[in-house]
């Protein structure tokens, strides 16, 4: 018995898809349809109720779901206790907000690097929904987000929320304690609408009497950042990402009276059990969010 094949058979099964099975694992639907029947003609019976409407397994692949998954922790067993080495190569495929982008992003993945040299990586930097939809499709490994994903067979983890400021032009450096009237009395810009800094920002402002003062609204914090510098608004930033832009562009932290609510942070993932060194790579990234979140 192929066990490469039998590995196949488990992705189909967790991903409930042959095609999100063969994106995962870099191979055409063809290929994995193969692998499948290899496994059926082996044992000389269906494993994958093919009549069904929407994935599932007949009889005779229920139980050889259980099998499979001892078969390959045996081999993982049989690895440790020999000595035998780990694949050498393997991809993290990472998905990320621009938050996490533009603070502490390249650190991480500089780091991850250092810790296994032989390692791809494939970075996707998009809003929360679609990083969260590309993980239960299987496109991605790990995700940070401002929301937890939630699926079969996934996980996530809290991580520290993300402190908010208002940042405005560098001419504004020392102003002082700025009061709701005269923060209001410039644009506010924020994060696209429907997202949760845009909805915390309209939410503070109606408490604080200014219902009316509708903030407008982008999906790049460069772009926040350049219309700041540019004097056409203050914007709400997270804080680890304000401070090294405020070295890139003209533009200051301002302290207010508009208590910004923090950018919530989630680690998500899809357990990993048959590769040792992508499941260790995970857990290293994971770990050095939470660290970096807990500095800011």
């Amino acid at each position: 018995m192929n066990l490469r094949f039998v590995d196949t058979f488990l992705w189909v099964v967790r991903l409930s898809s042959v095609t999100r099975a063969a994106e995962r694992l870099n191979l055409t639907q063809s290929a994995v349809s193969a692998r499948i029947a290899a496994l059926e003609d082996e044992f000389g019976t269906p494993l994958i109720d093919r009549q069904a409407k929407g994935f599932r397994l007949t009889w005779a692949g229920e139980r050889f779901l259980t099998h499979a998954e001892h078969l390959l922790d045996t081999q993982r067993r049989m690895r440790a206790e020999l000595g035998a080495a780990e694949p050498e190569a393997f991809v993290l495929r990472i998905g990320a907000i621009e938050t996490v982008l533009h603070s502490w992003l390249i650190s991480l993945v500089n780091a991850l690097k250092v810790e296994n040299p032989r390692m791809g990586l494939e970075i996707t930097v998009e809003m929360t929904p679609v990083l969260n939809d590309l993980l239960r499709r299987g496109a991605l490994d790990l995700v940070f987000t401002a929301a937890p994903v939630a699926g079969n067979g996934l996980r996530a983890r809290p991580l520290p929320p993300e402190p908010m400021c208002f940042v405005g032009p560098a001419a504004m450096m020392g102003r002082g304690r700025l009061g709701v009237a005269e923060l209001c009395a410039h644009d506010l810009l924020t994060f696209q609408r429907g997202s949760h800094p845009h909805v915390a920002l309209e939410e503070a402002l109606a408490r604080l009497g200014q219902p009316d003062k509708r903030p407008h609204c982008l999906s790049s914090i460069a772009a926040l950042a350049q219309l700041a510098e540019g004097g056409f608004g203050l914007a709400t930033l997270p804080l680890s990402t304000a401070r090294p832009l405020s070295r890139r562009y003209g533009i200051t932290i301002l302290d207010s009276e508009i208590d910004l609510v923090p950018l919530p942070m989630h680690a998500g993932f899809r357990d990993i059990g048959d590769n040792p060194g992508l499941s260790r790579a995970i857990d290293t990234a994971i770990d050095f969010a939470n660290r970096a979140q807990a500095a800011a």
